[in-house]
């Protein structure tokens, strides 16, 4: 499975790490200067949960980040698992 949340569809992004060398102006010295950059990932803070669906009388596992149980919490589940099986999704 994918590192993707299933409620936000926040995943993977990628970027740059900077390796940085000198002293800073403000010490006296000539500036910080960028000496090299390395390719990184950011990864999503991903966990899986288990929710009480009453609807259905079950648990529901989820794999979400965690800004999404925020909103989990402000809409109710029921109206997430709703938008999710109106996208095509298995839960």
């Amino acid at each position: 499975m994918a590192r993707v949340c299933q409620v936000t569809g926040k995943k993977t992004r990628r970027g740059k790490s900077y390796t940085t060398r000198g002293i800073a102006k403000k010490k006296k010295g000539i500036g910080l200067n960028i000496t090299g950059s390395v390719k990184r990932r950011f990864l999503p803070n991903l966990v899986k949960k288990r929710f009480w669906f009453s609807e259905e009388n079950r648990f529901i596992t989820l794999k979400l980040a965690t800004s999404a149980m925020r909103t989990i919490d402000r809409r109710g589940l029921a109206a997430i698992i709703r938008e999710l099986r109106a996208k095509g999704q298995k839960i």
